[in-house]
């Protein structure tokens, strides 16, 4: 094997072990944030969040907590459960 092909193993290998409620949850906040012409650092300035931790929500990356969700539905304009 190549170390390219070792790299795309290895990348696969962690995109398939994300959990598929924070693939979704992620996909919704980029959906959302896509849809009110907000830049990820935008979104997180107005939900009081670090800049990086959208993407890497976005990204499936974090498991967010119900408060930060609270706070990004309200930086959105929308009710929590429009995430689920």
């Amino acid at each position: 094997m190549t170390l390219v092909s070792i790299s795309k193993l290895f990348i696969k290998s962690i995109i398939m072990k994300k959990e598929p409620i924070l693939l979704d949850f992620g996909q919704k906040v980029h959906d959302f944030r896509k849809e009110r012409n907000l830049s990820q650092e935008q979104l997180a300035e107005l939900a009081g969040l670090h800049r990086t931790y959208i993407g890497m929500i976005e990204r499936a990356e974090k498991n967010i907590t119900l408060c930060n969700i609270a706070k990004i539905s309200k930086a959105l304009k929308i009710d929590i459960k429009d995430f689920f």
